[in-house]
């Protein structure tokens, strides 16, 4: 992991906010990863079904993948995020491209820290939440999965 308290990585040509985003990163690693930097790549479908298809075995393309490092100390690990779910999640929410990249990274953060709203009896649900409050994020993956 580099230097850097936190690492965006974009391989996409389209023009996102760069500057919000990292912005955004750096108040994450502060409030939810507790100082821990994170590495989250920002690409497009058919590289999140890459990976998804190379280290879940599910072969399409998903919104957000998380690759916790397993590590007690350092890195918490790697985010993907397709910028193709998330500009197509956000016109049909109605929020800015920009606000669902957030929430996407929210979500993959929590779930490098461990958390799985699948198992954790609404843990994660609610953490996601009162961030999403704090950062003043629309409903996020989970509540919007509950409607």
């Amino acid at each position: 992991m580099p230097a850097s308290p936190h690492l965006l990585v974009f391989r996409t040509a389209s023009p996102l906010d760069r500057p919000r985003l990292r912005s955004f990163a750096a108040s994450l690693r502060k409030l939810v990863a507790g100082g821990r930097p994170f590495c989250c790549l920002l690409t497009g479908d058919e590289e999140l079904q890459q990976l998804n298809r190379d280290f879940l075995g599910k072969d399409y393309a998903t919104d957000v993948l998380s690759f916790p490092s397993g590590q007690p100390e350092g890195s918490l690990g790697d985010l993907a995020i397709s910028e193709d779910r998330a500009r197509e999640q956000a016109a049909r929410l109605g929020h800015s491209l920009s606000d669902e990249i957030g929430i996407l990274m929210l979500h993959g953060l929590l779930h490098l820290q461990g958390m799985d709203h699948a198992t954790d009896r609404g843990r994660m649900r609610r953490t996601e939440a009162a961030l999403r409050k704090q950062l003043q994020l629309p409903a996020g993956l989970i509540e919007r999965s509950m409607r």
